[in-house]
């Protein structure tokens, strides 16, 4: 590297960094190699749990609903993971259904999901590959755990903006 060489942020697109915030697109473009990042370890990590062949909106939805071993409604489902599209979480309820990890009914006219003995298993197993393989690397980075949730929290509020925007945007 020359000396003074600056570079420019790492982004996605350049032309959308040269607007007022560029610090946004970089989180943007982080944001979207991370998503991509961990929706690829999220599959292998469950078909190194022993379940093969999930699509990533299944095994979040397998590990919410055997989040604190309670029922969940669709629409819980739904908000949890701000999915606007109904259709996406009840397909994955199926096919966890299908494969024995899920057992659906209804409560009302809202459809419930509850997580098998095998469900639960396989998100043991996927807690114990995750242990192993991620979490023990990303201890000997020694980030702050304090510091990490802030940026978790960031992220939410940052998100509430940009649902709030989408809604703006409609309005176009």
């Amino acid at each position: 590297m020359s000396e003074g060489r600056k570079f420019e942020p790492v982004v996605s697109a350049a032309h959308l960094a040269a607007g007022a915030m560029p610090a946004l697109s970089e989180i943007e473009y982080a944001m979207t190699v991370m998503h991509h990042s961990f929706e690829r370890w999220m599959v292998r990590c469950m078909a190194a749990a022993g379940i093969p062949g999930l699509q990533p909106t299944a095994v979040h939805i397998l590990h919410a609903v055997n989040h604190r071993n309670r029922e969940k409604t669709l629409s819980e489902l739904c908000m949890m993971f701000n999915i606007e599209d109904v259709h996406v979480v009840s397909y994955a309820l199926k096919k966890l259904a299908a494969l024995g990890l899920v057992t659906t009914a209804r409560r009302g006219k809202e459809k419930t999901a509850k997580a098998t003995e095998k469900g639960m298993e396989a998100c043991r197993r996927y807690h114990e590959v995750r242990e192993a393989l991620l979490i023990e690397s990303v201890k000997r980075l020694r980030l702050d755990e304090a510091a990490l949730s802030e940026i978790a929290a960031t992220m939410r509020i940052i998100s509430g903006q940009y649902d709030q925007a989408a809604r703006s945007a409609t309005s176009l």
